[in-house]
């Protein structure tokens, strides 16, 4: 079973980042609005199904040291490739204000953007895990009525520091609706399926893919329209969880592949697409800024060092 388990996980995983990696080649149009409709809070909502309570202050500074240190890693070596890539280019690099410009690198967030715009990501989920295990490990039953206060009232900060601003430093700003997916996924996980529930979830998971539901930019604060948005990036979410452990081998196992290296993707995608966009059509793109971070995964995980460093 635990074998199993870890299999849907990946494939799952593996969806999610060809959905992320599709819609920032493919920016315009209904395919790109169907992916903004639940690509990111997949991410979220499959770290709240797997979370399960840990001592706080250990699983804090794990978090801190374990997702930081990559997060470091991966940033310094992409703003090295800028400063060869952009003059190879004659263009000036993204930073060149020299040591001014360590400030909106420290800063990260809404201050990174271009090849660096994903990396809000994983700061907003670290923030948001470990403030969630620190309730979970209090409260190890998220269906408990008082769980739903607390992520009804993480709801509406969202929705408040959404409306209020889209300054997002580190890209906290989006912790407050990170809490309340890893908290949607906790629940789910632990929630028995009935297969009446594919009804209503195929009906809001329809309402988003199919454009009526405006789309999600979780980085700037942006979550559509008030729960009807966000309850179909769930919707979306459960449905492909319920179905990747159904997946054919066949097209399991690339799947499997993706999304272990998925976060490797997650940083790297969208350097590959900055960079490329003049010089390549979408498709080709999409398959460099797919599969070329992906085999840099597995020769990271060769090395020792590199494993380290980067994993």
């Amino acid at each position: 079973m635990k074998g199993k388990r870890l299999e849907w996980v990946d494939v799952a995983r593996g969806i999610g980042i060809i959905a992320v990696v599709a819609a920032h080649v493919w920016t315009r149009g209904p395919v790109r609005d169907a992916l903004y409709s639940f690509h990111m809070p997949l991410f979220f909502l499959l770290s709240g199904a797997l979370t399960r309570p840990q001592p706080a202050a250990r699983f804090a500074w794990r978090q801190v040291t374990g997702q930081m240190r990559p997060y470091f890693a991966f940033l310094i070596l992409l703003i090295l490739a800028d400063q060869i890539i952009e003059p190879l280019k004659s263009n000036r690099p993204i930073f060149t204000h020299w040591p001014h410009d360590l400030i909106p690198i420290l800063l990260g967030g809404t201050w990174l953007r271009g090849p660096y715009t994903i990396f809000w990501f994983v700061p907003c989920l670290m923030a948001g895990r470990i403030l969630f295990n620190a309730l979970l490990s209090r409260w190890p039953e998220p269906r408990e009525g008082r769980w739903a206060m607390v992520a009804g009232g993480s709801l509406l900060a969202a929705y408040g520091l959404g409306w209020a601003t889209d300054i997002s430093p580190l890209g906290l700003l989006t912790v407050p609706m990170a809490f309340f997916l890893l908290w949607a996924g906790a629940a789910w996980q632990r929630t028995r399926w009935r297969p009446w529930m594919a009804v209503p979830l195929l009906i809001f998971a329809m309402g988003g893919l199919g454009g009526l539901f405006p789309t999600l930019n979780m980085k700037a604060g942006d979550y559509g329209w008030p729960l009807l948005s966000i309850l179909s990036a769930i919707a979306t979410s459960i449905l492909i969880f319920r179905l990747s452990p159904a997946v054919p081998r066949l097209f399991a196992r690339p799947l499997i592949g993706l999304g272990q290296a998925s976060l490797v993707i997650m940083y790297l995608h969208v350097a590959f697409i900055h960079y490329l966009t003049p010089y390549l059509s979408k498709p080709w793109l999409f398959a460099i800024a797919l599969l070329v971070p992906y085999i840099l995964w597995r020769l990271i995980r060769r090395s020792p060092w590199a494993h380290r460093l980067f994993l």
